[in-house]
């Protein structure tokens, strides 16, 4: 983005991860500010650094590699480390943390909703009984509890992933997050600015679907009220082409793009 910024322009970086934001701010250009905060508060973010309207807004939304490759943060069932998976370690509670205090049914809903996995209630249950004996603090103890709950699993998927999933979505509250920063942003671009929102599994995809459906059309109208079509306000935004996803090329290259889909949305007037 900053090879083809103008000499003029900004580009103001918003990052929850305390790592991903030094590694940013090492990025030595007058243009560049990076803002150690989260997507839902980017209204705030602008608004502090005097910026009323942008002319584009790039959400790139889940969890990053880097945070993937760490095992101290806990992330990932393939390598053992602490069940931490904040993506910020420096605020709110830890999956261990929640796992311990959480009662049967709400691990269970939350597996469920956030993992869709149909064995929700099988885990949740293996989850309360296994602290009874030690806490579940390590993401090795998870994976191995989660395997031994799960008996059949699609070809190539560990059992653990949706489990995994679902815990990190909770715990960092991603689609709450995300829920707040898309009409945050449609709401600050300039006529002509571009939305465009990277989302990597189905839960966000469909609300960044929906959101971006819904801005793009006209408003809903009471059932028989007596307006003609042309006395409907037109919508301000509108969707630029259909949902796109990695070729072949691109997930050879880096095969964690293989359930990319990029969504764009433009600002037709203020």
């Amino acid at each position: 983005i900053l090879e083809r910024l103008g000499p003029s322009g900004r580009l103001i970086a918003i990052d929850r991860d305390p790592e991903a934001v030094a590694a940013a701010r090492a990025i030595e250009d007058r243009r560049f500010t990076c803002v150690h905060s989260n997507f839902g508060s980017i209204a705030q973010v602008l608004d502090e650094a005097g910026i009323a309207r942008v002319d584009g807004v790039l959400l790139d939304i889940g969890v990053s590699s880097p945070q993937l490759d760490d095992p101290a943060r806990g992330f990932s069932f393939r390598r053992d480390g602490p069940l931490d998976m904040r993506m910020d370690p420096t605020r709110g509670e830890s999956a261990a943390a929640w796992l311990e205090r959480a009662e049967q049914q709400e691990i269970g809903e939350v597996i469920r909703t956030h993992g869709e996995e149909r064995f929700a209630e099988q885990i949740a249950r293996a989850i309360v009984a296994t602290r009874t004996r030690e806490p579940v603090r390590t993401t090795r103890q998870l994976a191995t509890l989660v395997a031994e709950a799960v008996h059949t699993r699609e070809p190539g998927q560990d059992p653990a992933t949706r489990t995994f999933q679902a815990l990190r979505i909770h715990v960092n509250q991603e689609l709450e997050e995300l829920a707040l920063a898309l009409p945050a942003s449609m709401g600050r671009l300039a006529a002509g600015g571009r939305l465009v929102v990277i989302s990597f599994h189905s839960l966000e995809d469909r609300i960044v679907k929906r959101s971006m459906r819904e801005a793009s059309s006209p408003p809903m109208l009471p059932v028989r009220l007596p307006v003609r079509a042309a006395e409907i306000p037109a919508p301000k935004l509108k969707l630029v082409g259909k949902a796109v996803r990695a070729g072949g090329e691109e997930i050879a290259a880096n095969p964690r793009a293989r359930s990319a889909i990029l969504r764009v949305i433009e600002r037709l007037a203020l």
